[in-house]
C-alpha cells in the first residue's frame, strides 16, 4: 500500500475536507481526490460520501483511520531508529593496503580516526596494489588504499595522498648527488616485485624517457619496502622508493637522495572502491574522514 495514500487520506479524514488537506499537504485538490480514489479503489470500499461541498467518512474509513495513524507513526520511529542506527559509527573496519599507504599512512590515519569514534578497530590487509585491487573487484575488501590506477572501468579512485618517487643509494653505490637518466642504466639496481604500485608508476615515468626497465642493471627484486631499504643499507644498489617511506633514513643519514636530471616522479596514494558496491556507515565515515584530511 502506498503510504502517500495513507498521509493524504488521513489529513482528509482529520480535516472533513479536500481543500483543507490540499493545504495542508501543498498538494493540489486534483491529487488529493486521485490519492484518495486510487486508496479506495486498493481497498475496495468507499471513504468518504460526497453530500455538496461536504465530505462524511465512511464506517469503513473510522476503521482504517486509527490504523492508518498507527503505520504512519510505526514508519517514523523505524526511520529514526535507523538513522540513529546510522550515526553510530562502530565495529570492525578490514581496509586493504599496498605497502607504503598500509605500512606509513592509514595506521597514523586509523590511531586519529579512532579518538573521535572509540568502538571502532582496525585490521590492515597489506598486500602489492594489484593484489589489493583484485580483491576489491572480487568483494573480498570493501576499501582499500593503493599506489597505482589498475582497474579505471570497474573501480572508484579517489587521490589522497600526494608522494614522490626518488632515487636513493648509500654513498658507496652513488658517490654522486646527481645522476642522468641513461646513467641509471650503470646503476646496480633493486627493484620491487611484478604488481608493486612502485614498480608500475617507475615504469610508466622511466618509459616516457626512452628507458626500458629491462635496459637496468637489476642485482635484486625484492618484495617489500623495508627488505629494499636494508637492501640499499648494506650497499647491494640502489632503488627508486617512496620519499614517504624512507623519510626518516633520510633525515638521519642512512640513505641519501640521488637527483634524477630532467626527471620528477609525482604520484597519488588513492582510496578505492568497487562502482556497485555501497559502504557500509563506518567505512564511509572513514573515507569521508581520510578524504577530507588530503594532504
Amino acid at each position: 500500500m502506498d503510504i502517500q495514500h495513507l498521509k493524504i487520506f488521513i489529513s482528509v479524514y482529520k480535516n472533513r475536507g479536500f481543500s483543507k488537506a490540499a493545504v495542508e499537504l501543498h498538494l493540489s485538490q486534483p491529487t488529493i481526490s486521485e490519492h484518495i480514489k486510487n486508496l479506495e479503489f486498493e481497498l475496495g470500499c468507499k471513504l468518504f460520501d460526497r453530500v455538496g461541498r461536504t465530505i462524511i467518512p465512511t464506517r469503513e474509513a473510522g476503521i482504517i483511520y486509527p490504523k492508518a495513524l498507527q503505520i504512519i507513526e510505526d514508519l517514523e520511529k523505524l526511520r529514526e531508529e535507523l538513522s540513529h542506527a546510522g550515526s553510530n559509527i562502530k565495529g570492525q573496519l578490514i581496509l586493504g593496503a599496498s605497502t607504503i599507504p598500509g605500512t606509513y599512512i592509514l595506521p597514523v590515519m586509523a590511531s586519529e580516526f579512532k579518538k573521535l569514534y572509540p568502538e571502532v578497530s582496525f585490521e590492515i590487509i597489506i598486500e602489492d596494489s594489484r593484489k589489493i585491487t583484485d580483491m576489491v573487484l572480487n568483494y573480498d575488501l570493501i576499501l582499500g588504499a593503493v599506489g597505482a590506477e589498475m582497474e579505471p572501468g570497474k573501480i572508484n579512485y579517489l587521490p589522497f595522498i600526494e608522494d614522490e618517487l626518488i632515487l636513493a643509494a648509500g654513498e658507496k653505490v652513488i658517490p654522486k648527488n646527481t645522476i642522468s637518466v641513461k646513467g641509471l642504466k650503470d646503476v646496480p639496481f633493486i627493484l620491487r616485485e611484478e604488481g608493486s604500485g612502485t614498480l608500475k608508476t617507475m615504469e610508466r615515468f622511466l618509459n616516457k624517457k626512452g628507458i626500458d626497465i629491462g635496459e637496468l642493471n637489476v642485482v635484486a627484486v625484492l618484495g617489500s619496502t623495508d627488505s629494499v631499504k636494508q637492501a640499499i643499507k648494506s650497499g647491494l644498489g640502489a632503488s627508486i622508493l617512496s620519499r614517504i617511506a624512507i623519510k626518516d633514513e633520510l633525515t638521519c643519514g642512512a640513505l641519501k637522495e640521488i637527483r634524477i636530471r630532467g626527471l620528477k616522479m609525482k604520484r597519488s596514494f588513492y582510496l578505492i572502491t568497487h562502482k556497485k558496491r555501497a559502504l557500509p556507515n563506518p567505512y564511509n565515515a572513514f573515507y569521508n574522514y581520510l578524504k577530507d584530511s588530503k594532504r
